[in-house]
């Protein structure tokens, strides 16, 4: 709590964090709302995510999975974000495509080495396919695990710059805990230990 009183007292701390006046009344209670710190949006996450997808994991002689970008959600009153993947199964095995899907939720972790934001604390549900017979399904269920943990795992969903945390830095302050809102994440800022 010293902590936050502290944050919030600092006269330059939102411009070190980019922030700007709310330009409405209605903004500046919502703007109350969230906790204070880094802001990072649902698009700039998706992006990130854009550029790691298509992938293809393929399992030879059988069937190839291609995983296409997920589609990220907010779940903010459990801080985690839940990614619905789009797979496509296909090979001499299926005889034709078939379209599916699984969610994944997961925690969210900072990486001080490379000031990036990871995820981690994977949970995912079963694979789900309409097209294809359950018994199928069960034996594609098997690969599902390893599917999440290969297409997922410490993904980078954000990357901080330098620039970004040049004034936190000088003021003592290094990233901290990971809050997720209604409207994207908060990168919260604590005191670097002496």
């Amino acid at each position: 709590m010293q902590r936050r009183t502290l944050l919030l007292s600092l006269p330059g701390l939102p411009a070190a964090l980019g922030a700007t006046a709310p330009a409405r009344a209605a903004d500046a209670d919502t703007d109350q709302d969230k906790p204070p710190g880094y802001a990072v949006s649902t698009e700039q996450m998706q992006q990130a995510l854009a550029q790691r997808f298509p992938l293809r994991y393929p399992v030879p002689g059988v069937l190839n999975l291609d995983l296409q970008t997920p589609r990220l959600r907010l779940l903010p009153q459990r801080n985690r974000l839940l990614a619905e993947m789009a797979v496509q199964a296909s090979g001499p095995a299926l005889h034709r495509a078939h379209q599916g899907g699984f969610d994944v939720d997961f925690a969210l972790r900072y990486e001080a080495s490379d000031r990036t934001l990871r995820a981690q604390q994977l949970h995912l549900s079963r694979l789900r396919f309409p097209t294809l017979r359950p018994e199928v399904v069960d034996m594609l269920n098997a690969y599902a695990p390893a599917l999440a943990e290969q297409s997922l795992r410490e993904v980078v969903l954000h990357q901080l710059q330098p620039q970004d945390l040049k004034a936190v830095e000088a003021m003592g302050l290094q990233p901290g805990p990971i809050t997720v809102t209604e409207t994207g994440l908060v990168i919260g800022l604590v005191l670097k230990p002496l």
